[in-house]
């Protein structure tokens, strides 16, 4: 980013001083006073509105307006450009403006060289860039220059929306004015790039440019043929392969609509609201408002995708809280940063890169989601379990309560009936909506919305009856915690448009850009009926002012959701510029290859390789830049190589994989970003706080790899009742890591105590790692003898085939293919009833036909393939027998460890 990360050490920055923090880092540091400073605003507006217009319905019922996908994506890159350039100052620093010099200058020479040296004005063009950055870039004003490359950047933006036709008429055929404009967009987004984003997601799009125009010249395992300017510009700017690809389609369909109901529900008070909810029920635990920070922040992160903005909105409440009841400066920026970055996994409402795997797993977002679920709920229980053991080692207090807590089986008879209430009102509103859709098909959208309304007015009122708490920023004047009851009361109606948005998605199932937009729509309703409303039931004579307030909230929601969008709409666009190259040149397939020599082909190597190119881009690329380029480059690597190695890893397993890394890269020191926010925030050292986050954030380090092995985790396969019992068991699986890498469990660990605690994890995450070694699952038959196998393979089990073949480009290689076999009397049968036809070619055994469509296709098999191994499915114990073991050793380390926490709390009640 382009601000110093070193502006926080040592010093508490103030409130102004953190608001230009993350207004530098997601919104644009530059808001220039006057007619200058209205026109950003206007534009901003605009792009939300647009964006609101080309999600509705709306366009479809009036045949007017209606955008094709690319049309809106030049739009929404026009939007982006011109407000980059706007909103964001280029840095002063030495390498921020070399690297704008050198940039410009590389590319344009290598544009000319790629033409042929008949693109001379290409040198022309990176001149003028050239001599833009040179000139500077004020904070306080925009100068005519900036001005220039702002509207020039919209311009080769929306040139694909104005030449539209032209070019469907010309495909792969350019010509030199779409030429022109594709080395200007391309220029001019890479500036905009390092503007925004910083230096390191600019570095590795011009990496990856140099590489599409160097291929002859690259060593001979990554060389490629040579492009040249017109293919390369007809290939990046021209079509949908490249800027205007599915990653900056992504962002115009479903991220912004998101980000945009983010900055509503932010703006309409649901932040505060959800910060003093978590207080209220957990302030008052061992270590309450660490415990509070981490229940806040997830509940946050609904609000929104950014790591940083997340550890600044809730950090100013719960990092001075926090050292009040004993922590560090270092440790309270620690439990911020940890549960604050991780609110871009919690479902439903995850960040961009989950939009991303929609388009490139080719699932449902229900999908994505479901998946996902269990891997986040189980991060932030452990998280909440690590805040709880380092409260325990220093012998910490929550805060203190203005009320008597009733006995604690009174509050669980509470709870259960409220659950109960719950359950059966989610029961009554599913059924009868049902019922409505079906007795009045026509008018039921009417009729549900105003029976949403009449429960928002109701909850309105509830709230007008209560004032929401506003806690101290600095943590001096909270002597005692709100009550829970009236808290929780004080803001019902926020949690509304969730659950639009959550009934959308997941029981409706409509589009994620939709789902957005009528959660969006209702949001807007909202804010600008809640002041009313409230002033209303609070006999406030004051509607005018109410409304007018309301109005101004909703402008500056909207304004704030597009300026938060400057940056991913940037990021996406400019990831496209790798995608694009991986496509054109073909590096996937030879990345493939430099992998396997670097891991020597095992699995465990290849994903601990991923994981640190995840973390190394991640230090300087937003994690949805660092998704994109990570999952082109090795998510179908890591699925190929784990086939030849007989681990069968699901798509989305992988790209989940790559996800939770990019995550991580915020936590980790030397560039972790949102450590130097909680540092900021604290006052502690941003080095100490970002390695005490990234230790506290191991547990979610671990879960990628674990759910590789067991996808299970990812609820693949599993039914309500298996996932309840593997949710339960993971859980404690991971609370048992947690304790063994903070090494404390019910007292101080001995080195003994963390092993076990460690082998015991491991064993309830991974019990069948334990029973194929006593007993193994398969049993190798020779190839001959295929028919015999499939015959006495049981029903739902499948066959393992190694499978030697070709890939697309005729290179040969090796594979594990998983056979289902449906239903037959004879192992002939059921092989023909999975579509595959063998022959005796000798010794071998040859695949001879594969019909189309059919479960062996499904495998990966195709005809001429050899089949060089059969492995038959044998009977085998439960893998759970081995939790046996597993929970008497956990016995054991709990017995050895009684004594001790025993001892050690006589001591404290004695010295108190």
């Amino acid at each position: 980013m382009s601000q110093d990360p070193n502006r926080g050490a040592g010093k508490a920055l103030s409130q102004e001083e953190l608001d230009e923090l993350v207004a530098s880092t997601d919104a644009g540091g530059r808001s220039p006073a006057g007619s200058v400073g209205i026109l950003i605003t206007v534009v901003a507006l605009a792009w939300s509105l647009f964006q609101l217009w080309i999600a509705s319905p709306i366009p479809y019922m009036l045949g007017f307006g209606v955008f094709g996908a690319t049309e809106a994506r030049a739009f929404h890159l026009g939007f982006a450009m011109f407000l980059a350039f706007m909103a964001f100052p280029a840095a002063r620093t030495p390498f921020q403006m070399g690297l704008g010099i050198v940039v410009p200058l590389f590319l344009s020479i290598l544009f000319w060289v790629g033409s042929g040296g008949s693109a001379w004005w290409s040198l022309l063009i990176g001149a003028a860039v050239i001599v833009c950055v040179v000139l500077g870039s004020p904070r306080d004003r925009v100068p005519p220059w900036e001005w220039a490359l702002a509207l020039i950047g919209a311009s080769s933006a929306l040139y694909i929306y104005f030449a539209y036709d032209g070019i469907a008429n010309r495909v792969g055929a350019p010509i030199t004015q779409d030429l022109v404009v594709g080395v200007i967009g391309l220029l001019l987004l890479l500036e905009a790039t390092r503007r925004s984003l910083g230096p390191a997601l600019m570095i590795v799009a011009t990496v990856f440019l140099a590489y599409t125009f160097l291929g002859p010249y690259m060593p001979q395992l990554i060389a490629h043929s040579s492009k040249s300017l017109g293919v390369v510009m007809n290939h990046q700017w021209i079509t949908t392969q490249g800027v205007f690809g599915i990653a900056l389609g992504v962002s115009t369909s479903f991220v912004f609509l998101f980000v945009l109901f983010g900055s509503l529900l932010d703006k309409a008070g649901a932040g505060n609201y959800f910060i003093q909810v978590a207080f209220s029920l957990m302030g008052h635990m061992r270590g309450g408002p660490a415990k509070a920070a981490v229940v806040s922040s997830a509940m946050t992160g609904l609000i929104s995708g950014s790591s940083i903005a997340n550890v600044v909105t809730t950090g100013t409440f719960t990092i001075p809280l926090m050292k009040k009841v004993g922590f560090t400066s270092e440790k309270a920026g620690a439990v911020e940063v940890a549960s604050s970055v991780n609110g871009q996994i919690m479902p439903p409402v995850m960040g961009a890169a989950a939009f991303l795997m929609v388009e490139y797993v080719g699932i449902p977002y229900f999908d994505v989601v479901k998946h996902a679920f269990l891997p986040a709920v189980i991060s932030y229980i452990a998280l909440v379990y690590i805040v709880h053991l380092e409260a325990m080692k220093q012998g910490m207090e929550g805060l203190p309560r203005a009320y008597t807590p009733k006995p604690i089986v009174q509050r669980l008879i509470g709870m259960a009936f409220i659950i109960a209430a719950i359950c059966a009102l989610s029961f009554a509103v599913y059924y009868g909506m049902g019922w409505i859709r079906t007795v009045f098909p026509d008018t039921a959208g009417w009729i549900l919305f105003a029976l949403l309304t009449a429960v928002y007015v109701g909850l309105v009122y509830i709230a007008s009856k209560e004032e929401i708490p506003t806690l101290d920023k600095e943590g001096e004047g909270v002597q005692t915690l709100p009550l829970p009851g009236p808290t929780i009361r004080s803001g019902l109606h926020y949690i509304l448009p969730v659950v639009v948005l959550v009934w959308a998605l997941m029981v409706d199932r409509l589009s994620p850009g939709l789902s957005a937009f009528y959660a969006a729509a209702y949001m807007i309703f909202i804010v600008l009926t809640q002041r009313p409303l409230m002033a209303m039931f609070r006999n406030q004579s004051r509607y005018g002012e109410a409304a007018r307030r309301g109005v101004i909230d909703l402008v500056d929601g909207l304004v704030t959701g597009a300026r938060n969008m400057i940056g991913i709409g940037i990021a996406t666009a400019t990831a496209g510029i790798i995608v694009g190259a991986v496509s054109q040149t073909g590096v996937g397939s030879a990345l493939a290859d430099v992998v396997e020599v670097l891991s020597g082909g095992n699995i465990l190597a290849i994903l601990f390789l991923t994981a640190i190119l995840s973390l190394i881009l991640g230090m300087g690329l937003p994690t949805t830049a660092n998704y994109i380029v990570v999952s082109a480059l090795l998510a179908p690597v890591i699925v190929t190589l784990g086939e030849q190695n007989g681990l069968i890893v699901p798509l989305i397993a992988v790209h989940l994989f790559v996800f939770y890394f990019g995550i991580m890269a915020d936590v980790t020191p030397p560039v972790g970003l949102a450590s130097f926010a909680a540092a900021a925030v604290s006052g502690g050292d941003p080095i100490k706080t970002g390695a005490v986050a990234f230790f506290y954030s191991l547990r979610t380090a671990a879960l990628p790899f674990l759910f590789i092995f067991n996808t299970q985790l990812l609820l693949i396969d599993v039914g309500w009742i298996q996932g309840i019992f593997v949710f339960v068991i993971a859980t404690i699986a991971m609370l048992l890591f947690a304790a063994a890498t903070q090494g404390w469990f019910l007292a101080k660990n001995r080195i003994h105590e963390t092993l076990a605690l460690l082998l015991i994890a491991f064993t309830l995450f991974r019990p069948g790692f334990w029973m194929d070694m006593v007993y193994p699952p398969y049993e190798a038959v020779p190839p001959a003898q295929i028919e015999e196998a499939a015959e006495t393979t049981p029903p739902g089990e499948r066959l393992r085939l190694r499978i030697a073949g070709v890939n697309e480009i005729g290179e040969p290689l090796e594979f594990t293919a998983l056979l289902a076999l449906p239903e037959g009397e004879t192992g002939a049968e059921r092989l023909e009833a999975a579509g595959i036809i063998f022959r005796q070619d000798g010794e071998s055994l040859i695949i001879d036909d594969v019909a189309f469509d059919s479960t062996a296709q499904e495998a990966g098999l195709d005809w001429d393939q050899e089949v060089l191994r059969v492995l038959q499915p044998l009977p085998q114990p439960s893998k759970y027998l081995m939790f046996i073991p597993a929970l008497l050793l956990l016995a054991l380390v709990v017995w050895m460890q009684r004594g001790r926490a025993s001892a050690a709390t006589r001591t404290r009640k004695a010295a108190a």
